[in-house]
């Protein structure tokens, strides 16, 4: 076997044995809780730059397959885990997790205490990290760590966005149509809302206002993605040329933050994030606890016990995550518009959340119809036969 090593920008060191391809990588050390869906994390264009630690022991029993990939392809800087599984044993599985990674470029390392390198992130913060089987000299990697940029500042929401627009169409009777700013949407979301009757022309990360208005669509969504929302500045913009319009806007993780900078609100970054497939979460709409799939590094900077004048009406958190009180969704008072930090589409993780895509399929049929334009104050019964 490859040695391998992992070196933290602090000057921690792990070693262990090359998993996926052996090379060089940097970038963002994170760990995610998830017990299942590794699949999906790795080709969940959130994770671009982030070197990604699974606290779950044991990684690829399952394989991997055609069906359960996110985007086009593996978008994580690196991949850490400690006991990869020998061989593949599920019916769905065309192949294994280790030929997948080295078949994508995706460099890893395996063998390591994970629980003593999460315990380290959870107690030092995320940090820039570096994967190397091809030296195991770790002060050569250490200074290439420290030499590469922070996750802080970074705009790369356009290096994961589609290049040309693409359409979704629904599934049996088309009810809305929506424009859906890609900021590194995951497939699972336009099949959601296909489900429900509404066909998403997907738009690029850069990508306006006008242009997302301009064929009328009945709402805009705003989609996950990776990097800091503060250097996403076009993206606010076309945020507020929505809300000025008075289009039914709904938007989730990255595009939850963008929506808060819309708004005039703050963002910063989190000590180790939020990145698993159960976090619990309260809302405040519906007065329920979610448990709920996440992953990021960034959060909207709101009061928690008010709400807050903006440009565009009231604004108040709607949703608050259980372990720490980070603010975990908003919603307008006075505009057709909110947004959740986490993931809906629940690609992988729990279902708790789907019902809020049947929420803003309601928002759209309340403005179409003439009524309040405003997002929904209660918990009410939509299409899906769900309770939001």
């Amino acid at each position: 076997m490859t040695e391998a090593i992992l070196v933290l920008e602090d000057g921690r060191t792990f070693r262990g044995e090359a998993y996926g391809t052996v090379g060089t990588t940097v970038g963002e050390a994170v760990f995610a809780t998830g017990m299942t869906g590794y699949q999906e994390t790795l080709t969940d264009p959130s994770y671009a730059g982030q070197i990604v630690t699974m606290t779950a022991p044991h990684v690829g029993n399952t394989g991997v397959n055609g069906e359960d990939d996110e985007s086009r392809r593996m978008w994580v800087a690196g991949f850490v885990v400690r006991d990869p599984a020998r061989r593949p044993a599920n019916w769905r599985a065309t192949g294994s997790l280790d030929d997948e990674l080295r078949a994508q470029g995706v460099v890893g390392i395996s063998g390591i205490d994970t629980r003593a390198l999460t315990r380290h992130l959870r107690e030092r913060g995320a940090m820039r990290a570096g994967i190397s089987s091809e030296t195991t000299d770790a002060d050569a990697l250490l200074a290439r760590v420290r030499a590469a940029e922070g996750m802080v500042g970074a705009d790369l929401a356009p290096q994961v966005s589609t290049p040309e627009p693409y359409v979704v169409p629904a599934v049996g009777d088309k009810r809305f149509t929506i424009a859906a700013l890609d900021l590194g949407i995951k497939t699972a979301t336009p099949r959601h809302l296909a489900e429900l009757g509404v066909e998403t022309h997907v738009l690029p990360s850069t990508a306006t206002a006008a242009d997302l208005l301009e064929h009328g669509p009945d709402g805009v969504f705003l989609s996950n993605g990776p990097g800091d929302p503060a250097a996403a500045d076009y993206a606010v913009a076309a945020v507020r040329g929505v809300l000025d319009a008075g289009r039914p806007l709904f938007g989730i993780c990255f595009g939850n933050q963008i929506l808060g900078r819309a708004l005039g609100l703050g963002t910063y970054k989190l000590r180790f994030g939020h990145r698993g497939l159960n976090q619990p979460v309260l809302d405040r709409v519906s007065g329920t606890v979610r448990v709920t799939s996440h992953n990021h590094g960034f959060a909207v900077d709101a009061p928690l016990d008010r709400a807050t004048g903006t440009p565009y009406g009231r604004v108040e958190v709607s949703h608050v995550g259980l372990n720490d009180d980070v603010v975990e969704g908003l919603r307008l008072l006075d505009a057709p518009a909110f947004s959740v930090q986490f993931h809906p589409e629940s690609a992988a993780g729990p279902h708790d959340a789907a019902p809020l895509f049947g929420r803003f399929v309601d928002l759209m049929e309340s403005v179409r119809d003439g009524g309040p334009a405003v997002s929904p104050a209660t918990t009410v019964e939509h299409s899906s036969g769900e309770r939001a």
